[in-house]
């Protein structure tokens, strides 16, 4: 194997490690998204039930 070959798999090697970590990290930050949107939802929800009770 010549060093220009070594040299490509290591490049391909680091560029599929640094889009792995990149995928890890949109995936972690969705689900915190997502679970910070439910909690606002829900907490608008029981608003609105406590208004109408109220009422």
């Amino acid at each position: 194997m010549t060093l220009f070959q070594r040299f490509i798999i290591v490049l391909f090697m680091l560029a599929f490690t640094g889009i792995a970590a990149g995928c890890s990290d949109t995936w972690h930050g969705v689900k915190e998204d997502t679970k910070k949107n439910m909690d606002k939802a829900g907490d608008i929800v029981v608003k609105a039930g406590e208004k109408l009770k109220d009422e």
